[in-house]
C-alpha cells in the first residue's frame, strides 16, 4: 500500500486587530489609565470610601485627567507608522484605509476604556465593605467608557495629521486646560458638554443623559475618523449630525440633566430618644453610631422641655421644631468610611444646633455665659482645656472672663437635678424662639 503524505495546512496569520489588542501599545495604554486613575482615586478616598454616589462622583471627576491621557495615547499611536518610517509601505497594501485606522486605533481605545472600568470597580469593590445605605451609581460608566473611546480616536486623527513626536504631550495639556476651562462656573453651555463635568453626589443624572453624552463624544470621534480615513468622507455628516443633535440637546436642557436623589430627602430616624436623632437615608447604616455618639447628650437632656422634637440630616435650614443634625457629609472631615472620626466634637456641634439658627441675633454677656455652660454640661469641646489654659496665661480681662465663665459652669452642674432641668428648659424655650431676653441669668 502507497502511503501519501499529507500536507498540512498553511497556519492563519492572526487578525491584525487580534495581533494589535493584545502586543504592542494598546494594552500599555490601558494599563496606563488603569494606574493613573486608581492612584487619584487612592489618594482622595477618604472622600468617597464609604459611600455609593460620593464614588460615583470621584470616579467620574477622574475623566478630567483620563480624558487628556487617553487622547494623548491614541495620539502617540496614530504617529507609529511615521516615527517607524513605514507610511509609504502601508500605502502600498490592498486594505482601505479606513480599514488600517481603525486596525490600529480600536485596540486602544478598547484597552483605554477597559483600564477606567477595570478602575471603576476596583473603587466599588474599595466602597462595599463601608457603605453604609443606598446603592451602587453606575448610570455614568458607559457614557464614561464611551467619552475615553472618543478621545483615543480623537487623538488618533491628530497624531496622522501632525507630523511632530510632541504632539501627544502637547494634547494632554490641551485636552486637560481645556476640560478645567469647561467645568469653572462660568463655562456656560460648556459645562454641559463637558464629559467630566462632576455634580454633586445629591443629584443624579436623568436617564437620557448618559445617552446623549455618549452620542455627543462618540459622534463628534466617528465625524472626525470617517472625514480623515473614509473613501467617500460625506459620510462623516451623519455622526456629526447625531453629535450635534446630542449637543443642543445637552445644552437646551442644562439644569434639566440632572434630578436630586430621592434618597436625600428622606430621614431614617430613631425615635427612642428626646429629641429623637435622624440621619438621611443615604447613611441609614449610620444612625446607631450617630445615637451612641449623642446618647451622653440625650441622657442628661431628658425630662427637659422646649427641646426640638428631632436633629434631622438635610440641606438648607433645619425645619420648625427641628435642630440642625452636624453635617456627616462631605465625607473625609466628620465621617471617613462610614465611621465618625470624631463622637466628641460631633456631639458638641449637635449640642449647639439645638440653640436655633437665630442670624440676626447679637447674644449679650449673660447668654454668652449660659450657653458656655450648657454646652460644658452636655457636651463638653474636646479643646475646651487647651482654649481655657491659653486665657489663663493671657491679660487681665481673659483671666476674668475665664474665671466667670468657670464660676456659671460650676453653678450649672452644681444644682440639683430638678432645679436644672427647670432651668434648662426655660433656657431652650428662649433660645428656640431667639429670645436673649428670656435666657435665665446663672
Amino acid at each position: 500500500m502507497t502511503l501519501v503524505a499529507e500536507r498540512e495546512a498553511p497556519a492563519r496569520a492572526p487578525h491584525p486587530l487580534r495581533a494589535e489588542a493584545v502586543r504592542g501599545f494598546a494594552p500599555a495604554a490601558g494599563a496606563a489609565v488603569l494606574l493613573t486613575t486608581g492612584v487619584l482615586l487612592a489618594g482622595s478616598s477618604a472622600r468617597w470610601q464609604g459611600a455609593w454616589a460620593e464614588t460615583a462622583t470621584e470616579v467620574h471627576g477622574s475623566l478630567l485627567i483620563a480624558v487628556p491621557l487617553a487622547a494623548a495615547a491614541g495620539c502617540w499611536q496614530g504617529g507609529r507608522e511615521r516615527r517607524r518610517r513605514t507610511e509609504e509601505l502601508w500605502g502600498t497594501v490592498v486594505r482601505a484605509p479606513l480599514a488600517r485606522f481603525l486596525a490600529s486605533a480600536l485596540p486602544v481605545a478598547a484597552w483605554v476604556a477597559l483600564g477606567h472600568l477595570l478602575a471603576a470597580g476596583l473603587a466599588l469593590l474599595a466602597t462595599w465593605p463601608y457603605a453604609r445605605g443606598d446603592r451602587p451609581h453606575l448610570a455614568q460608566l458607559p457614557g464614561d467608557a464611551v467619552a475615553l473611546a472618543a478621545a483615543v480616536l480623537l487623538g488618533h486623527v491628530v497624531g496622522r495629521a501632525v507630523a511632530t513626536r510632541l504632539a501627544a504631550p502637547l494634547l494632554a495639556m490641551a485636552g486637560y486646560v481645556g476640560l478645567g476651562i469647561a467645568t469653572t462656573g462660568h463655562a456656560g453651555a460648556m459645562l454641559q458638554l463637558n464629559p467630566s463635568y462632576r455634580v454633586l453626589a445629591e443629584v443624579r443624572p436623568v436617564w437620557w443623559q448618559p445617552v446623549a453624552m455618549a452620542v455627543w463624544t462618540g459622534g463628534l470621534a466617528l465625524a472626525a475618523v470617517l472625514g480623515y480615513a473614509a473613501r467617500r468622507r460625506v459620510t462623516a455628516l451623519l455622526p456629526l449630525a447625531a453629535a450635534v443633535a446630542a449637543g443642543v440637546l445637552l445644552v437646551q436642557s442644562a439644569d434639566g440633566l440632572w434630578r436630586p436623589d430621592p434618597l436625600a430627602r428622606r430621614q431614617v430616624c430613631d425615635t427612642s430618644t428626646t429629641p429623637a436623632v435622624c440621619v438621611n437615608a443615604r447613611y441609614a447604616g449610620m444612625l446607631p453610631q450617630v445615637t451612641e455618639a449623642l446618647s451622653g447628650v440625650t441622657g442628661r437632656l431628658r425630662g427637659v422641655r422646649g427641646l426640638p422634637a428631632r436633629w434631622e440630616d438635610r440641606a438648607g435650614r433645619p425645619h420648625e421644631d427641628e435642630a440642625a443634625l452636624p453635617a456627616i457629609t462631605p465625607l473625609g472631615w466628620s465621617a471617613v468610611r462610614g465611621r465618625l472620626t470624631d463622637p466628641r466634637q460631633f456631639a458638641w456641634e449637635a449640642v449647639a444646633g439645638l440653640r436655633g439658627d437665630c442670624a440676626d441675633e447679637r447674644p449679650a454677656g449673660r447668654v454668652l455665659l449660659a450657653d458656655d455652660a450648657v454646652e460644658d454640661y452636655l457636651a463638653p469641646l474636646p479643646a475646651r482645656q487647651h482654649f481655657d489654659d491659653i486665657q489663663a496665661h493671657g491679660d487681665a480681662a481673659d483671666r476674668a472672663g475665664l474665671r466667670e465663665r468657670r464660676a456659671a459652669r460650676a453653678r450649672l452642674a452644681g444644682m440639683g437635678e430638678r432645679q436644672r432641668r427647670d432651668w434648662l428648659s426655660a433656657y431652650f424655650a428662649a433660645r428656640g424662639r431667639c429670645d436673649a431676653k428670656g435666657v435665665p441669668a446663672l
